[in-house]
């Protein structure tokens, strides 16, 4: 499930799963001292059935170990989402401040596994930023182009691809 900030894609892909226990996975770190982000962090968990059982899977290596280790009797995971998992790798390589991306590309190449190994049913919820203007800083330009790149990877391997704009989805496969 693609789309921009606030196109509905958390809420869609969660309407997706109808089943009475969902395993969700919550990649976003959480940062002393900024309330927004855990006012936004808090809707996220209000909106969940209580059925549903959360893990956090913010070291980018969680991620990939959760998906791997599924079986076919496992409750359907939802991952939301992979561009908060693929910032917090861009921060534990230090790629910020120009690290070595190596170790981030490693990361990416064992999630794209994970994700076409996974037995469960797996609905996976990412940012599409490469729509909008191109970023002014390194930063942005990093993470619009690794997020892209990590996008059509991990597409490459899903048997079902939506776009959501303006909340509405499309089917893109």
């Amino acid at each position: 499930m693609l789309g921009g900030a606030r196109s509905g894609k958390s809420a869609h892909a969660e309407g997706l799963l109808t089943d009475a226990t969902v395993t969700y996975v919550a990649t976003a770190r959480r940062y002393p001292g900024d309330p927004d982000w855990d006012a936004r962090i808090a809707k996220h968990v209000a909106r969940r059935p209580a059925t549903w059982h959360t893990v956090e899977a913010t070291a980018a290596g969680d991620l990939s170990a959760l998906l791997t280790a599924t079986s076919y009797d496992d409750p359907p995971i939802l991952v939301d989402d992979l561009s908060t998992w693929l910032a917090g790798a861009l921060d534990d390589a230090g790629a910020w401040e120009g690290g070595s991306l190596g170790a981030v590309e490693r990361d990416v190449d064992e999630l794209v596994c994970s994700v076409a190994r996974c037995r469960a049913r797996l609905v996976l919820v990412t940012a599409e930023v490469g729509l909008g203007v191109i970023p002014s800083t390194r930063s942005g330009r990093l993470f619009r182009d690794h997020l892209g790149a990590l996008n059509a990877r991990v597409a490459e391997v899903c048997d079902e691809v939506q776009l959501l704009v303006a909340g509405i989805p499309l089917k893109l496969r």
